[in-house]
C-alpha cells in the first residue's frame, strides 16, 4: 500500500481552558486600561508594555498555568523536558476594525497566545509558511486547486474559547486578519529554555 509521510512536520499545541474565571476577568480588568496604541500594525490595535510574571499575581497565576505546557511542546522541539521560564507577557487588545500584520517573536523557542475573550471567526489567528525558504519557484495555483497541509500556504487556527491558548515554535510566522466582531483581547508570551546541551556544548538562558 502507498504511503505518504508528513517529515519534519511542525508541532502545534491547543491548549483548551488553560485559563479560568476569575483569572481571565482580572486579566482584562486590570491590563486593558494599561495598554497604549503604540503599534504600527493598526490604529485599532493596542499593547500593554512587555510585563514579567512577577509584575503582577494575575500573572504569577497564568505563568504557572501555562509553563506545564511550554513543557511538553519543549519535549517535541528538543527531545527533553526541560525547565522553561516565560521571558515577556505582554496584553493585546484589537477592537473593530483591528488587524496584526504578519511576524515572528525574535530572541524565544515557544511563543504562545491565551485568548481572553470569545474571537470572531474574521479575526483567528493565521499561521503562514516562512517568505522564500525551500519551496519551489513555481506554483500550481488557480479555481481548481484543493490546498492540503503539504502545499498550503496559511492555515487558520481553531476557533478558540476565552482561555484557550496555543503554542508554537517563535519562527512561525502568523497574523490576525481585520476583526469584524467584537473587542478581542489576548495574552501573548514568549518563553526560553534554562539550557540547551549539544554534546557537551551547554548554552545557559536567564529569562
Amino acid at each position: 500500500m502507498d504511503e505518504v509521510f508528513g517529515i519534519f512536520p511542525t508541532p502545534f499545541m491547543r491548549a483548551p481552558g488553560t485559563l479560568a474565571e476569575p483569572l481571565l476577568a482580572g486579566l482584562i480588568q486590570h491590563f486593558t486600561a494599561r495598554t497604549s496604541r503604540d503599534n504600527n500594525s493598526s490604529t485599532n490595535l493596542a499593547h500593554t508594555e512587555m510585563l514579567r510574571p512577577s509584575d503582577s499575581p494575575l500573572l504569577v497565576e497564568a505563568a504557572a498555568r501555562i509553563t506545564p505546557k511550554l513543557t511538553e511542546l519543549g519535549r517535541h522541539l528538543f527531545g527533553e523536558r526541560l525547565a522553561w521560564s516565560l521571558k515577556e507577557m505582554w496584553v493585546n487588545v484589537l477592537d473593530p476594525g483591528g488587524r496584526q500584520a504578519m511576524h515572528n517573536h525574535a530572541n524565544s523557542f515557544i511563543s504562545g497566545v491565551v485568548y481572553l475573550t470569545p474571537t470572531h471567526p474574521s479575526a483567528q489567528t493565521v499561521f503562514m509558511k516562512s517568505p522564500g525558504g525551500s519551496d519551489f519557484s513555481f506554483k500550481n495555483e488557480h479555481e481548481g486547486v484543493t490546498p492540503s497541509a503539504f502545499s498550503a500556504d496559511k492555515w487558520v487556527s481553531p476557533v478558540p474559547e476565552p482561555g484557550d491558548m496555543v503554542l508554537f515554535p517563535s519562527y512561525l510566522m502568523h497574523a490576525v486578519p481585520p476583526n469584524q466582531g467584537e473587542r478581542r483581547i489576548t495574552l501573548s508570551f514568549n518563553a526560553i529554555p534554562t539550557q540547551l546541551d549539544s554534546w557537551g556544548y551547554v548554552v545557559r538562558f536567564s529569562g
